[in-house]
């Protein structure tokens, strides 16, 4: 897959089929529009490009995005595994958002041949989301292009978006997240130092900084799986088991800062500087205070026998 980072670096000449959308989180109904981009891309003899936007188009028209369900660098590698052609980051800032949906069609029209656009009942872009489906629609026959509608999908009677798998995740339903997502949900950050406690207590940990805002489940402890190293961030080349702490760490920081860090299992050796991916498998119990540090150790070293377990029954 190419990737560009601007819609008019598409080459000249071009005959392609467009998806567009922010896909954050690439979850199953992504993929169905994605799917359909391939198979109507293959139909008009043209190529298939995906545009994605960065940063997230709610930052400039809303003034805040909500937690990313995945980071530009997770969203390329999840789109790459189809078969599109092409997928181009477009930067988004208030002049592309004034555009108007015939503006921005004639614009990647010109020199190329936009042979197809997928849309859903849902789909919309342009100036004030003026480009919807009927719109479209009326706009296909003048700029000879054909519209690929793809039916959204529901589960349980709704529609599946990255809004509902976000509010899944912060209920804490990691089941039903992994179910809409096809995969369990993980999260992409680096390895920095921490304050040491978790070596000085016998249980080392990664502790991750993220680039951005993500989304992440409720605070306390979870069977992870972790991977790091290669070029692939979905297929790294250390793979472990571990358990990882999500939360303030009430025990020494009441007022603290909510962190990620994992320790992990059966491993000795230097992560600082890694790019560390944690899937969450299950929550093992909530974050709480406790009186000692001593205790505090008692209870890891349970967290840390109830992972094993969990994970042993969930094998890769």
């Amino acid at each position: 897959m190419i990737v560009l980072r601007e819609i008019d670096e598409l080459p000249r000449g071009l005959r392609f089929a467009l998806a567009i959308g922010t896909f954050d989180g690439v979850h199953r109904g992504h993929r169905r529009v994605i799917d359909a981009l391939t198979r109507g891309a293959r139909d008009l003899a043209a190529k298939s490009v995906v545009l994605t936007f960065d940063p997230h188009p709610a930052a400039i028209l809303r003034g805040s995005a909500p937690p990313a369900l995945c980071d530009l660098e997770e969203r390329l590698a999840w789109i790459g595994r189809s078969t599109i052609d092409v997928c181009v980051v477009q930067h988004f800032d208030a002049t592309f958002a004034d555009q108007s949906p015939r503006e921005f069609l004639e614009r990647v029209s010109t020199g190329r041949d936009l042979a197809g656009l997928v849309m859903t009942q849902e789909s919309a872009f342009g100036r004030q989301r003026e480009g919807g489906l009927d719109a479209v629609r009326r706009l296909g026959p003048v700029l000879g292009f054909r519209v690929l509608e793809v039916a959204r999908l529901e589960t349980h009677g709704a529609a599946l978006s990255s809004t509902r798998v976000r509010g899944l995740l912060e209920e804490g339903r990691l089941a039903d997240v992994a179910r809409l997502l096809g995969r369990p949900y993980s999260v992409i950050g680096s390895v920095v130092r921490g304050d040491g406690r978790g070596h000085e207590l016998g249980f080392p940990t990664a502790n991750l900084r993220f680039d951005d805002p993500v989304a992440l489940p409720p605070d306390g402890i979870y069977a992870v799986r972790v991977g790091w190293g290669g070029s692939d961030v979905l297929s790294p080349t250390e793979r472990r088991d571990g358990v990882a702490s999500l939360g303030v760490r009430p025990t020494f920081e009441p007022r603290g800062a909510r962190v990620l860090e994992v320790h992990v299992l059966d491993f000795e050796g230097d992560l600082y500087g890694q790019r560390m991916r944690v899937e969450f498998v299950r929550r093992l119990r909530g974050e709480k205070r406790f009186a000692s540090g001593a205790a505090l150790v008692t209870q890891m070293e349970r967290d840390a026998d109830r992972a094993r377990r969990v994970l042993a029954a969930r094998p890769r």
